[in-house]
This record gives C-alpha cells, structure tokens and sequence, in this order.
C-alpha cells in the first residue's frame, strides 16, 4: 500500500513538472502549433521508468498503445514544427525569440533648399577633357553662396584641394580661380597629366554638404594613317593617304607630311602633289600624288603638331597584283573580293531558304493511308 502511494505520488510530481515544461516550451508558439505540441507531449512516455515498467509487466496492450503513442508523437511534433514556417516564434517571448534580419535604417531626408540657401547651377559641365600637358579647368557655379565656402576635393584619395581661394596642397600645380560676376568657381590644373584623370568634388560647406562631382578625362592626341603598315598602288594611279587625328581638344596648329624622312614640297618640279586638311573635333589630312611612280614608293610620315608621328609604307607596283593591292588609290580595297563574297552570301541565302520551303512543305502534305 505504502509503496502504490509513493509511486503514485511520484507520478503526480513528474506530471507536474512536465505540465511546467510543456507550458514553458509551448509559449513561445502560434495557436495552431501550441495546441498540436501540447498534445504530442501529453501523449509522450512520463519516463523511462514508466517505459521499463511496462516492459517488465509484459502488458501487450499497454505495449501497442506505447509504439502507437510513438507514431503518433512523430506527426505531431513534425505538425508542430511545420508552424515555424509561419512564424513560430514570437520577437516578443525573450532570449529564445528568433530575432528578423537586421535592416539598415534609411537615409536621412535631404533638407529642402530654402529660398537663400546656396545651390549648384546644373547647367555647368559635368565632364572635362584636357590635353596632356595642357591646363585643365574644372569649373562649378554656386547661387547664393552667402558665408559658405566653396571647396575643391579629388575623390580618388579624398585630398582637399582647395578652401575658397587658398590651396591646400603641396602640388602647386592646383590653384582655386573664382570668377565673381558669373559665380564661378574653377580648379585649375596646370600641365595636366594621366594620373590626374578622375572624380573631382565642388563642395559647399553647408549642413549637410552639398557637393557637385566633375570628371576630368587627359588624353594623348594620336595620328593614324588609313591602310598601315603597308599600301600597294599601282604604277600611273593615283596615291591617297588619308591621316586622322583624334582625341584632341583642339585642332592640330600645323600637319606636315614627309617622303623619306623629307618635307614634301607641295611646289617641286615632279607636281601633282597636293594636301586637303579638314579641321574639327576630328581632324583628317589627306595627300594626293598623282600619277605614281616607281620613285614614289617609300615611307610617308604624318606629323600634326600636337601628336606623334604616323608612318605607312608604299609600294608602287608596275604590273604585279598582291592582296594587298589599291584599286586606283590607297585605301580601297580590292573590289572583286567584296563581288565573291557578296555572290557566296546570295548562294548560302537561297539555299537555306529553298531547304526551309521544302520542309514546311513536307509537314503540311497530308498523310496517305492504305486500307
């Protein structure tokens, strides 16, 4: 009798403590999963002795309705975590609480422009080209500028430039220019160099700043001859060399063309020579020798003066035809190479066509059945 009550008595502590537990672990859960946990952990063993005891009293009931109340333990617990999916746990249910991914906060709002405060004219160049060796002018415009201060910053290594009209740099190829009656104020770039391509910052010293970004691109003008290293002429036609001048902020001040390392003189005794130059943002030079003779052959050399020298090599041919070969003058390539290929584009062409008519044709005849 003792020992019936002390096993009970047991009992009711166990169940006790689990009740405390199952209320614990089911509170930080959504209805629908607490309710079917709950169950799943009603339905568990209380203890391994309760298990162990079972045994030993080799109850076949009590045994199917244990391995039952396994199975069913299993789909409940798997229900109950399946409510995860909806957001099992609650931010709010303390250390155990998942906690959301962390979410940067937004910006801070841009602080409207009132009627007197400074502000970048946009209509002022964002992107600046400048010849190597050149200055180059960054310029920004500032309306009502008042007691701020205008700096120049380049963004690459975030060094000040400029404060107002001081210079903050041991370079003193940097100078601040400001131009009062149009608002202007200009970083000026002396003997310009590739390294100094990049972001620059115009910024006003307000809270918070307010900046205007201008690129500065430096290139190298270059000369390029059409048809080099090589041009095959024939004997009697007539010689066009056409030079092209490109990335330059200016048009080249003079182009000089030489034969042999040798100013070509425009007025010699042989004649027939003469240069057509049309200047802009591209620059092309032509020279025109008529009448080619063998003597003519050799090295042509283009030479703008704010870039460097562009050759090509001659061959005035009496009678030979390499692949190579002018048609009448330098630069055209051989028209009967563009007939065959254009003949061998037509043939592939009406070929693929006619295998595309036949095909569709074929899938459209009806089907002919024996009986």
């Amino acid at each position: 009798m003792y020992h019936s009550l002390s096993s009970s008595a047991g009992v009711l502590q166990s169940t006790t403590v689990r009740g405390e537990r199952m209320k614990r672990m089911s509170d930080g859960f959504s209805g629908g999963a607490r309710a079917l946990l709950l169950v799943a952990l009603a339905l568990s063993p209380i203890n391994t002795g309760t298990r162990q005891k079972a045994t030993k009293m080799k109850d076949c009931h009590y045994s199917l309705l244990l391995a039952s109340g396994r199975r069913l333990l299993l789909l409940l617990i798997a229900a109950a975590c399946s409510g995860l999916v909806e957001g099992a746990y609650n931010t709010n249910s303390g250390h155990n609480a998942l906690q959301p991914a962390a979410v940067p906060p937004p910006p801070p709002p841009q602080r409207p422009l009132g009627p007197n405060d400074p502000y970048f004219d946009p209509l002022t160049p964002r992107n600046v080209t400048a010849l190597v060796g050149k200055s180059a002018y960054l310029t920004c415009r500032v309306r009502n500028l008042g007691n701020k201060t205008v700096s120049w910053i380049r963004h690459r290594d975030i060094h000040i430039l400029t404060v107002a009209g001081y210079t903050y740099t041991s370079d003193q190829r940097f100078q601040a220019i400001h131009h009062r009656e149009t608002d202007e104020w200009t970083l000026q770039i002396k003997w310009a160099q590739k390294r100094d391509a990049g972001d620059y910052e115009c910024q006003i010293s307000t809270q918070p700043h307010r900046s205007y970004f201008v690129t500065l691109n430096v290139v190298v003008p270059t000369a390029e001859i059409l048809g080099a290293p090589d041009l095959h002429v024939d004997k009697g036609s007539t010689i066009n060399l056409t030079c092209i001048i490109k990335y330059s902020p200016e048009p080249p001040a003079y182009i000089f063309w030489y034969h042999h390392d040798e100013v070509i003189s425009y007025d010699s005794q042989r004649g027939g020579v003469s240069v057509i130059t049309e200047k802009g943002d591209v620059t092309t030079s032509y020279l025109l020798i008529q009448h080619a003779e063998l003597t003519d052959s050799g090295k042509y050399s283009c030479s703008p003066s704010n870039a460097d020298v562009a050759s090509v090599r001659v061959h005035v041919l009496n009678g030979e035809r390499p692949a190579a070969m002018q048609t009448g003058s330098a630069g055209l390539s051989n028209s009967s190479v563009n007939v065959v290929v254009l003949m061998m584009v037509c043939l592939v062409h009406s070929l693929v066509s006619e295998s595309l008519i036949l095909s569709i044709a074929g899938r459209r005849r009806p089907s002919v059945t024996n009986r």
